[in-house]
């Protein structure tokens, strides 16, 4: 009996590691019944290390945060293929974005990874928020409903599970809950019109897994974040929305969380709440312990009933029985290479102002390099690599944030920000080098202010293939070059 709770302690948990290989800590959780675990870039994650954990534990749900655009884990370092949600939105075209997220699903078939935290299906009503933006697919429930389907439609066409998150909506927030506990001030009614409709839309297509937001929202549950919320958790996701998936944690050593409670007790608050799945994004093996030992703990004093860790680790093997049936969909969507779909849609939501086709290699300047914590730190803009191919010679400065402009010389100059609507310094800058330059070209990769400069690009996202995109047009003056 006591081996059977630590497993089924186990099986509710989903860590992150340290380092490119396995460490043996690890491994041996798994072959004790660890139900799930997350990959980051800094795994180097891929075929081989994921058959290395099935050989342990065939079962084992493996995760990753493969967004598209500026989230990705598996390529990080050369940008992603897809761009990201806003960039999709923006051309609203269903059909499009299911083939993107079925190609982002065969990517992930490729290596056996079980499921994807994505998409996104906060709805970014607050043009100031730091953590969403363009990870949304836009500022209306509507237009972010139906790419949420046609998403998780692409993704587990392809045999591989998708997660809507933020829930119950992390779009109108101005805090980063990686930073801190942010709070969304808006009515039961707002709510129901603006940010569940996603989740909603998501459920009915049958998304496997659904990600809670640590989120206070006085609204519906005025005491707790709703991660740790009964109310949210069980009585409005799994009574009202009527949700049967499996539901997993945003990382619970994120602040918004991490300072209330320790580890331990948020996991068995959050399973008290009726939650199933908890992502430790990076553990080591003495808090993996400590968490499973609070677990079996809390269940041994009554804290948390036998009956509700039980159910939980159910939905998570359910959710491994599901992607183990999917095998003829993996292997069907190995061959459906799509190979140009992601630089389509790149191509397509580029949007352009004025114009100034460069008479050669340009000064690139990377105004706004400081990204959120979602996005991995080694990440890049891409445009100066872009343009260097196109235009040998292309060189690139980057300033610190708030930094000052470098010296101009006879070259043509590009500036790249990044949410220019929402810096008033990045705005400060880019009007500082219009003065000085009023051949400028701008390239905005996040949400935009006004147009600015004798030519103004809005990529929408940032990723290897919207690059490409605002590449091709900087060259040669048209749409794909």
């Amino acid at each position: 009996m006591s081996r059977d709770l630590y497993r089924l302690a186990l099986t509710v948990l989903q860590p992150g590691y340290e380092g490119q290989s396995a460490p043996d800590w690890l491994l041996r959780a798994l072959g004790e019944g660890l139900g799930g675990l997350v990959l980051f870039a800094r795994n180097n994650p891929g075929g081989e290390v994921v058959r290395r954990f099935r050989a342990e534990n065939p079962d084992t749900v493996v995760a990753i945060d493969e967004e598209g655009g500026a989230v990705t884990r598996l390529e990080v370092f050369s940008g992603s293929s897809f761009p990201g949600n806003r960039a999709l939105g923006v051309v609203d075209d269903v059909a499009l974005t299911e083939r993107v997220g079925r190609q982002i699903g065969r990517m992930l078939a490729e290596a056996d990874i079980t499921l994807n935290y994505a998409p996104s299906a906060d709805v970014n009503s607050n043009p100031a928020n730091p953590v969403i933006g363009v990870r949304s697919f836009g500022p209306t429930a509507g237009l972010v409903a139906r790419h949420t389907v046609a998403y998780v439609n692409g993704v587990q066409g392809a045999g591989v599970a998708a997660c809507a998150k933020h829930f119950p909506g992390h779009g109108d927030t101005v805090t980063d809950s990686h930073l801190a506990l942010p709070t969304v001030d808006a009515s039961r009614e707002v709510l129901a019109e603006r940010d569940l409709p996603p989740f909603r839309a998501a459920i009915a297509a049958g998304v496997r897994s659904i990600m809670s937001g640590h989120l206070l929202i006085p609204a519906l549950d005025p005491s707790v974040p709703a991660t740790l919320s009964r109310t949210v958790m069980t009585e409005l996701l799994r009574g009202e929305l009527g949700f049967d998936g499996m539901l997993v944690t945003d990382a619970i050593e994120m602040q918004a969380v991490a300072t209330m409670f320790a580890p331990g007790e948020l996991a068995v608050r959050a399973l008290n709440a009726g939650v199933d799945a908890i992502c430790v994004g990076l553990s080591t093996e003495r808090s993996l312990h400590e968490i499973r030992d609070a677990i079996v703990a809390a269940v041994r004093s009554g804290t948390l009933p036998e009956e509700r860790l039980a159910e939980a680790a159910g939905r998570v093997l359910t959710l491994s029985s599901w992607y183990a049936q999917q095998s003829a969909l993996r292997e069907k969507a190995r061959a459906d290479l799509d190979e140009n779909v992601g630089l389509e849609a790149a191509r397509a939501a580029l949007t352009v102002t004025g114009s100034a086709t460069l008479t050669g290699a340009p000064l690139v300047v990377e105004v706004n390099t400081r990204f959120n914590k979602a996005v991995d730190p080694s990440t890049v803009t891409g445009i100066t690599a872009a343009l260097t191919a196109l235009l040998p010679g292309t060189e690139r400065v980057q300033m610190e944030p708030e930094g000052e402009l470098p010296p101009f010389d006879t070259r043509p100059v590009v500036l790249v920000v990044h949410d220019a609507a929402r810096h008033a310094w990045v705005r400060d800058t880019v009007a500082e080098a219009v003065r000085r330059r009023p051949d400028v070209a701008v390239v905005d990769t996040g949400i935009p202010a006004p147009p600015a400069g004798a030519a103004h690009l809005v990529t929408h996202g940032i990723s290897r293939v919207s690059a490409q995109a605002a590449a091709e047009w900087l060259a040669t003056g048209r749409p794909g070059g």
